[in-house]
């Protein structure tokens, strides 16, 4: 699969679908994105598309987290900073908001990857 166009949202360090060491450098990619202690329960390095599941659902929360801090900031904290550390803190809810789209449209295709790679269990 050497000649398969990935899409331009595919996570840099990720090897493409079909490579040897696809999974691997997904599984790396993926804990990544979420916090240290993920590292901890064997089974998701052990089942890869759990540990996509998992990721998913923590980006998913972190972009929720900033769209709802964007939403809610003046009204939370107008008595409490100046208008430009307001300003300061809405652009820094922009930009981790635009950073966790990005990688959850990154760990939806490497999720799709590794479903396309994954052979089901015998029932």
């Amino acid at each position: 699969m050497a000649d398969q166009q990935l899409s331009p949202d595919w996570p840099a360090g990720v090897h493409p679908p079909g490579a040897e060491t696809f999974e691997q450098t997904a599984v790396v990619w993926l804990f990544d994105q979420v916090p240290a202690d993920y590292r901890l329960h064997g089974v998701l390095r052990r089942h890869p598309v759990a540990l996509a599941r998992l990721v998913r659902h923590h980006v998913a929360g972190c972009l929720e987290g900033a769209r709802q801090g964007y939403r809610t900031l003046r009204l939370d904290l107008r008595d409490y900073l100046p208008p430009h550390a307001l300003d300061q803190v809405m652009n820094a809810y922009l930009e981790e908001g635009r950073r966790a789209a990005a990688t959850l449209r990154a760990v939806d295709l490497v999720d799709e990857a590794l479903r396309g790679a994954a052979t089901r269990p015998e029932e």
